[in-house]
């Protein structure tokens, strides 16, 4: 495992949680619901600790992009 920030122990620091959250952060998700709640708890997380994604780039093109880059490829 690589060497970073342990989110689990700093969620588990820093709130009060129900049992079965409490399992599935020490323990790992067990279920397909299980997953379903790391992956909110995940969320939490980063919602308290201020962690924001980086932007996504705009990837989108147009049809007529596409083909003028075909016509300049085929001349």
């Amino acid at each position: 495992m690589s060497e970073g920030i342990n989110w689990r122990e700093e969620l588990l620091e820093s709130a009060n949680f129900n049992g079965k959250q409490e399992r599935i952060l020490r323990e790992g998700p067990r279920s397909l619901v299980d997953s379903w709640i790391l992956g909110a708890l995940y969320s939490r997380w980063k919602k308290l600790s201020g962690y924001r994604e980086p932007p996504v780039p705009n990837c989108q093109s147009s049809f007529q992009e596409f083909n003028k880059k075909v016509r300049e490829v085929e001349e």
